[in-house]
């Protein structure tokens, strides 16, 4: 079922809208004898390359964004284990106030980036300011006691954690070229129109009705395709089966506070 349910997720009301067009278009053109010819390579030229290619780069820009995603969980978790080893001894519970923030700056990335790119602009304010706020509490550690090799470490974990958000909010504001893809759907949603006159050259070529099938299949395939890219355009948005899964409640459970299972 989930392969069921994986492959209909990239069938929207854009395919239906295209099938439709090509059926049209072909009914035409048979209908009024409107016939012509042309080689199919420029369907792989004009239409089937450039998808691929903006499919590609936005997985890798995916795989991007999950790999300093992963370094920006990791960094924030060495914190918290970096406050509580060398800090509570000096301090009791003060992992605990680091736990609270830390998770807190992980809810307002993850609530930024599920937003619209220019919504999201506002809420930077606020995560910088928290990653602000880490920075200058690491001063109150030193004062208590913990040694300056040790907030040497933990200013670096803070500063790896600004840098690995740095990367990922590049990836979400920055996509894949906007011409190519405008380029791409300008001649996917003609070519069930331009594919018309061709269908009618191949009419009697098939069983009747088999060439409509088959004009309708390419629109759907290539708007398919098109729908595809779109869901892995934005990997933050929890649309697509693709989509980076957060997790935030995951720190939860790995930042265990001394003396709890």
């Amino acid at each position: 079922m989930r392969i069921f349910k994986s492959f209909f997720s990239i069938f929207n009301f854009k395919t239906i809208i295209a099938g439709l067009m090509a059926l049209a278009s072909a009914y035409a053109c048979v209908r009024y004898n409107i016939k012509a010819e042309f080689p199919f390579y420029l369907i792989s030229i004009a239409i089937v390359f450039p998808i691929v290619f903006s499919i590609d780069s936005a997985y890798k820009r995916r795989e991007h964004a999950l790999q300093f995603y992963a370094d920006l969980k990791a960094h924030g978790i060495s914190l918290y284990f970096g406050i509580r080893e060398w800090a509570n001894v000096h301090e009791p519970h003060l992992s605990a106030t680091y736990k609270k923030d830390i998770k807190e700056l992980f809810h307002l990335i993850s609530t930024m980036f599920m937003k619209d790119s220019k919504e999201a602009k506002k809420d930077e304010v606020e995560i910088y300011k928290r990653f602000a706020d880490l920075s200058e509490s690491l001063i109150h550690v030193k004062q208590i006691g913990v040694g300056g090799s040790e907030i040497s470490r933990l200013h670096q974990y803070v500063s790896k954690m600004l840098i690995a958000y740095g990367i990922v909010r590049n990836v979400f504001y920055y996509r894949t070229p906007v011409t190519l893809r405008a380029y791409s759907k300008i001649f996917i949603y003609f070519f069930p129109i331009l594919y018309g006159p061709y269908c009618a050259s191949t009419y009697n070529d098939y069983s009747y009705g088999i060439a409509y099938i088959i004009a309708v299949l390419y629109s759907i395939i290539l708007v398919s395709l098109d729908n595809l890219q779109e869901h892995l355009e934005n990997p933050f948005d929890q649309i697509g089966e693709d989509d980076i899964n957060f997790e935030v409640e995951e720190l939860e459970m790995v930042m265990v506070e001394p003396g709890k299972n």
